[in-house]
């Protein structure tokens, strides 16, 4: 056993030297950088690019030279893309950076790449995306318009359907549910896809305030007992740990974030069950995550909303909240889920806190919101 063991070292040393020696010739600047943010390695790019030796470089903590560091090479794996970010010379030059991660041995690779001078196409960008938010407020405005002669032909198809136009034929009656099932379907699409270009647009605002969680999470589920009588599931509700505590946050966001999670577990789930649990996150968790600095677990409410489903492929899981990135992909008969959960995403971080789904497949998902619930972390962060 230990000369295997010696074997698999020398295999890894050797591995190791070979790998640094590509680093060093790559044409980007290289970071090898511990969990905890301290770097233990650069190459030669990395000097001409940070304007610093090695040994400067080494001495630095990444967050100290990339901004945010950490957290966008946590994005850069979890996305599997590049990141923008602002970076830092040691003499305080501040330039723009392409960022890229990979998890390596406990530790990350990084390379980086000067992108200064496309600072115009950064300009742009911003301004699209402010252009895209103006426009999802003209969309919103225009939403009783484009809703109303939808829910016309709801009305009366299902009229027609219930007689109340005169008797119609088999024939007839087939073509009418088919008219009234579809712009049903389009109905809910469209509320769907106005709630998310609410959420992105400049109409947005929050209206924080003091209200009983277990009772905004209680009338979520109340709202959804037809589709869940529908597939006679059952669901099981656990807040004992939270009850009676007033939080501070917005209800009404946080009932359309619960609202579309429920009604994405229950499409998931044609027999067995539904459990949704209100309680604090452990410290463990909130460090992990990286999002809520120095804050207490105390101070954040953690609800999950587990399913016993059918689950999510590993090809599913990838942006599943960014509905942008679904439609460049074949299949699109997901795009109406990952519109609520788009819608989910915005409002979680409007909210100051931050959603994530775990699933397997055949035995189920999990989607998990954590919020900050105290005046005080609002406060500090408006």
């Amino acid at each position: 056993m230990q000369i295997m063991n010696l074997g698999n070292f020398f295999k890894d040393f050797i591995y190791g030297c070979n790998l640094r020696r590509v680093m060093k010739n790559l044409p980007d600047a290289v970071f090898i950088v511990q969990t905890d943010g301290r770097i233990s390695w650069v190459n030669d790019k990395a000097t001409t690019v940070f304007e610093g030796g090695k040994r400067l470089l080494k001495s630095y903590h990444f967050d100290d030279l990339v901004d945010n560091g950490i957290e966008k090479v946590d994005k850069s794996i979890a996305t599997r893309t590049p990141v923008i970010a602002g970076a830092f010379t040691p003499t305080a030059r501040e330039f723009f950076i392409e960022l890229n991660a990979k998890k390596y041995h406990g530790s990350f690779i990084v390379t980086i790449r000067d992108i200064t001078a496309m600072t115009n196409i950064l300009t742009s960008a911003e301004q699209t995306s402010e252009f895209n938010k103006e426009k999802n407020a003209m969309l919103v405005k225009l939403s009783n318009e484009i809703k109303s002669p939808i829910n016309s032909i709801v009305g009366f198809s299902q009229a027609l359907i219930d007689g109340i136009g005169g008797e119609i034929n088999e024939k007839q009656d087939k073509y009418v549910k088919i008219i009234n099932k579809n712009s049903n379907d389009l109905l809910y699409f469209m509320e769907k896809f106005i709630e998310f270009a609410y959420a992105e647009s400049t109409l947005y605002e929050c209206d924080l305030q003091t209200f009983d969680i277990v009772n905004t999470i209680q009338n979520v589920i109340r709202s959804n007992d037809l589709a869940i009588s529908a597939k006679n599931l059952t669901v099981n509700l656990d807040v004992e740990e939270i009850v009676k505590r007033a939080v501070y946050s917005d209800e009404k966001s946080l009932k359309t974030i619960l609202q579309n999670l429920l009604e994405i577990s229950i499409k998931l789930t044609d027999t067995g069950s539904i459990s949704l649990k209100a309680t604090y996150p452990n410290e463990e968790l909130v460090r992990k995550l990286r999002v809520f600095e120095n804050v207490k677990p105390e101070a954040l409410i953690q609800i999950s909303i587990s399913d016993t489903g059918i689950g999510l492929q590993e090809a599913e899981m990838d942006g599943l909240f960014e509905p942008y990135s679904q439609l460049d992909r074949q299949n699109k008969k997901n795009i109406v889920r990952s519109i609520s959960l788009g819608t989910t995403n915005i409002l979680a971080k409007r909210l100051q806190g931050i959603v994530w789904a775990e699933s397997e497949v055949m035995k189920g998902t999990t989607f998990n919101l954590i919020i900050p619930i105290e005046r005080d972390f609002h406060l500090k962060h408006e």
